[in-house]
């Protein structure tokens, strides 16, 4: 038990730069308290003492403003940050070393009884306020955009944004920690897309104008014909 303690001390110290000695980090982070409480819960349901589980997991709620159903799976060394409005749904599973930042939710999207929460890998950061929806597999080393919405699986060291989530283009693997999943380079493709798109009606507009610009010219040019070969006629 100590151990995952000290573990989870060191995850804080790593991720958040404003941790500054172990008696703050221990009194004062809502996650990892949320997390010690969700060991006990958990081993609770797994043991089917569940509505002594579900009691425990809402005064976890009440205490931390986040919930997490006894029934989720969370690895070691997980840091959930700020915290307040996190969601995790009974059947998710968080894979070790993850993050989560505060409005998170990792929600179902199906009455069955099975399998209806995401399941995230190793090292994956999930921004704050995204909602990552149904049994979708976020894979390892992902990385989600503070306000995302993600309906299908990620690859692996993928980072995505926007609503619903799309893919944003690295050019370079990316392994190094994200505060809130943003990376350095984030080539959103709609945002490509309809930067493509005003450049190709620009282009469009300018050989209009040429267009314009020539028959304009020709014009003149008949009409000077015609007022000239009349004014020969007359005289």
């Amino acid at each position: 038990m100590f151990n995952r303690i000290r573990e989870d001390v060191k995850a804080v110290f790593e991720r958040d730069p404003a941790a500054r000695n172990t008696l703050e980090v221990l009194t004062t982070y809502p996650g990892m308290h949320a997390l010690w409480l969700h060991r006990i819960s958990h081993r609770l349901w797994l043991w089917r003492f569940k509505w002594f589980a579900r009691v425990l997991s809402n005064i976890g709620r009440f205490l931390t403003g986040i919930e997490i159903h006894p029934g989720a799976v969370i690895g070691r060394r997980v840091f959930i940050d700020h915290g307040m409005g996190v969601v995790i749904g009974e059947t998710a599973e968080i894979g070790d070393d993850s993050t989560l930042y505060h409005g998170v939710t990792l929600g179902g999207t199906s009455w069955s009884k099975g399998k209806r929460h995401p399941t995230l890998g190793r090292g994956v950061v999930i921004g704050a306020g995204a909602k990552i929806l149904g049994p979708v597999t976020v894979h390892d080393g992902a990385k989600i955009g503070s306000n995302a919405v993600v309906v299908k699986d990620v690859p692996a060291g993928a980072t995505a944004v926007g609503i619903p989530a799309r893919l944003v283009e690295n050019t370079v693997q990316d392994t190094v920690f994200r505060a809130y999943g943003i990376s350095d380079d984030m080539n959103d493709p709609m945002v490509k897309t309809l930067y493509a798109l005003i450049e190709h009606v620009n282009s469009l507009d300018k050989k209009i104008n040429e267009k314009n610009q020539t028959a304009g010219k020709k014009r003149q040019e008949l009409v000077a014909e015609k007022t000239g070969g009349s004014g020969g006629a007359n005289s």
